[in-house]
């Protein structure tokens, strides 16, 4: 297998509850108490964030702190892209959800030919834009920063200025336009959509896999099926974000839903996700230890990470 490269990305920039930035030491913390060696066993490098921005207020009313996000996107994509190319597997533990995008154009930066197939692992589709969101929170954004969509169809805003040249630039990093098509993309357990969102889904009729599917059939079984709807894909990107977990389990994350996966389903999943040898970089984000007690939401995230971990061990190298 390709080494493993741990990626420790502690933004919140783009989240609109303070605290994403500590579930990455909240996680290692757990692996701690859990007695692993993970952390120890795998060299990482951080990426430098922006989080002190926070302390200046934005006014980007429908995009907040889109400068930030913008910076943020732009430095891990080049972190996920150096990785690559030097044949590290990229092994992204982060705080909001928001940079997955910038791991996505990581991935097409280091194989811009290849068709990258994304799992997307969530409670919500993060498909809103500028010109739908009701929060202006850009965590809810990274998947149609990856389209390169504006739902314009759906508008309910009215973004001006600034905030409209910093989206353009954003959907642009890494390569220019979109990222993925949307026949490659599935969405597990997202269960909490906004209007918008359901349109693009439906208009494009994306891959669903839902909660009752993998209590039904079981978490490997879908994980076969999820990795099959991608068949066509070259490569593949895991994004798990912990608020996929039932909310009973989750409390230590910004937006936690009902209805979701237990923490052994989401271990099962992501564990046989990673078994497949086109998966190319595997994320986890969105802990949050000052809504948690005990810590408990960082340690069932990091049981699921280190599960992804050992399966990438034992996996076959794919040439690309």
């Amino acid at each position: 297998m390709k080494e493993i490269k741990i990626i420790e990305v502690k933004s919140e920039i783009g989240a609109g509850t303070r605290g994403a930035s500590l579930g990455v030491e909240a996680i290692k913390i757990a692996s701690l108490d859990l007695k692993s060696d993970l952390f120890k066993k795998h060299h990482s490098v951080e990426v430098e964030n922006v989080n002190e921005m926070l302390y200046d207020g934005t006014e980007q009313t429908f995009a907040k702190f889109i400068d930030g996000v913008l910076m943020m996107e732009e430095r891990v994509c080049l972190e996920v892209y150096e990785q690559l190319y030097d044949d590290f597997f990229p092994l992204i533990v982060a705080g909001d959800h928001s940079t997955a995008y910038g791991t996505i154009a990581g991935i097409k930066k280091a194989y811009p030919k290849k068709r990258l197939g994304v799992i997307w692992i969530d409670a919500h589709a993060d498909l809103d834009t500028p010109f739908t969101t009701a929060s202006g929170d850009m965590n809810g954004m990274p998947l149609a920063m990856a389209f390169d969509i504006d739902n314009l169809e759906n508008k309910v805003n009215d973004p001006r200025g600034e905030t409209v040249d910093y989206w353009e630039q954003i959907k642009n990093v890494g390569i220019p336009g979109a990222k993925i098509n949307p026949e490659d993309l599935v969405c597990v357990a997202v269960r909490d959509m906004e209007k918008a969102e359901n349109y693009f889904i439906n208009k494009f009729n994306i891959n669903f896999i839902e909660v009752e599917d993998i209590r039904k059939k079981g978490a490997a079984a879908m994980a076969s099926h999820a990795l099959g709807m991608l068949d066509h894909c070259d490569l593949i990107y895991v994004s798990f974000d912990v608020d996929s977990i039932d909310s009973r389990f989750s409390t230590g994350t910004g937006t936690p839903v009902s209805n979701g996966l237990t923490v052994e389903e989401a271990k099962t999943l992501c564990a046989e996700l990673c078994k497949d040898p086109k998966v190319c970089a595997f994320e986890i984000a969105e802990v949050n230890p000052t809504l948690d007690t005990e810590n408990r939401m960082a340690e069932g995230a990091f049981e699921i990470l280190d599960a992804s971990a050992k399966s990438l061990a034992t996996r076959p190298v794919l040439v690309v």
